[in-house]
């Protein structure tokens, strides 16, 4: 079977890095998603899907059916970036996706357009080999994941594959794992400290003292494995009928053992702390909200707050993955994303705290050249993550063709 697969992505291997670069070279930052939304369903489509369609939210579905509903593994990756930075720092366009010395350059090329084409070519590669399949792939591009809210999961779970009658029993990340197989990661929360008063000198000063606590916090605890724990923005004041306010943005990594309500109190216990000079002003902090507009016009609200989630890597879905990779040939390596920069994240812990779906990360990007200036994937990881999903696929929802010749498939 393992033959079968790797002969037959030779021959796909090609179309999947080209897709990739399409990808690339299609501008879709968060919440502006719709002409690489267009491209892939038009891909989908060609490809052969079984069905093909666009949600209310503007993700994008591909599914293939398998013999029963059950089991279903989703595929999924974000098909929206982060903004490019200075275009001229850039060795080229962001949007050039050009090929040299075997990487694919371009914002989102790693996170995660490269694994979005792999994962789309795996479920076309497992179709043009004639595996049979107990249950569906549902492959799904999803929108307004770099925004920190995964709007685009949460509508896809919630909503539209609940019309479909379809629950996932296990998801896939496309995300950019280097070719390593992750089970989890840490979470953040972005919170707004808003110090308030009729007093503009005392909202002032009290705002000063309270960056240098934090600014003091951030710089007396050093970073674990280079990640960053905390950071906060300059502040913002605003004079409204004569009332005085500022607000402080911060953000604070979220590790398994965390709550957010118990950061949200430690914060504001050293704001007040730090402040308790000050007799007449007011200080609070809340996580931070706000309601977003999708591109197909949809409203939906956000909470910034990205739980930390792993799954067992003993779990069942790892020791599948692991067992299908390793008979395929592949590099098996189990590990964690480290998220060195806060505000980085996966629909990892939406999918498994909010939806209960054990999920596990497979994608050819490094995680460490996402967000980057000269961002970039090594194009024979594309192919690579093409077969190796195939194979977890297979392993996980597969009919076993053990002894079976290409004649009797």
């Amino acid at each position: 079977m393992y033959d079968r697969l790797r002969k037959r992505n030779g021959m796909l291997k090609r179309n999947a890095i080209e897709f990739a670069q399409d990808l690339v070279g299609v501008a879709s930052l968060s919440l502006d998603e719709e002409h690489v939304a267009t491209l892939i369903e038009e891909r989908m489509t060609e490809l052969g899907y079984d069905k093909v369609f666009r949600d209310s939210f503007g993700n994008v579905i591909g599914f293939l059916a398998g013999r029963e509903a059950d089991p279903t593994v989703l595929l999924t990756c974000h098909m929206d970036t982060t903004e490019t930075g200075p275009e001229d720092a850039w060795e080229a366009s962001p949007y050039s996706a050009v090929i040299e010395n075997g990487k694919l350059y371009g914002r989102g090329a790693s996170d995660c357009k490269g694994g979005l084409a792999a994962q789309i070519y795996a479920g076309i590669l497992l179709k043009r080999c004639l595996l049979p399949l107990h249950g569906h792939i549902v492959v799904a591009a999803t929108v307004g994941e770099e925004k920190g809210g995964s709007v685009g999961v949460h509508g896809l779970m919630e909503k539209t594959l609940v019309e479909l009658g379809i629950q996932p029993a296990y998801a896939i990340l496309g995300e950019p794992t280097g070719l390593g197989l992750y089970y989890g990661h840490d979470g953040w929360l972005e919170m707004d400290i808003k110090i308030e008063s009729s007093n503009l000198f005392a909202v002032r000063d009290a705002t000063r003292l309270i960056c240098n606590e934090f600014m003091n916090i951030a710089n007396g605890e050093p970073y674990t494995h280079r990640q960053e724990e905390l950071s906060t923005q300059k502040p913002c004041y605003e004079n409204q009928d004569g009332f005085q306010r500022a607000t402080i943005g911060m953000k604070h990594r979220l590790n398994l053992s965390q709550s957010a309500d118990h950061i949200i109190e430690r914060i504001k216990h050293n704001a007040r702390l730090a402040t308790q000079g000050i007799t007449d002003v007011a200080v609070d902090v809340l996580v931070r909200e706000e309601v977003q507009r999708l591109y197909t016009g949809t409203t939906t609200f956000v909470r910034y707050l990205t739980h930390a989630w792993s799954i067992d890597p003993f779990d069942a879905l790892m020791e599948q993955s692991r067992h299908a990779l390793g008979a395929a040939g592949c590099e098996v390596r189990p590990g964690k994303w480290q998220l060195g920069r806060l505000g980085m994240g996966t629909a990892g812990g939406v999918l498994t705290g909010d939806y209960s779906v054990p999920t596990i990360g497979y994608g050819p990007g490094r995680e460490e050249d996402a967000h980057t200036i000269n961002e970039n994937v090594e194009v024979e990881n594309i192919g690579e993550a093409v077969y190796g999903t195939a194979a977890i696929v297979h392993r996980l929802i597969g009919v076993p063709v053990f002894g079976w010749t290409s004649h009797d498939i």
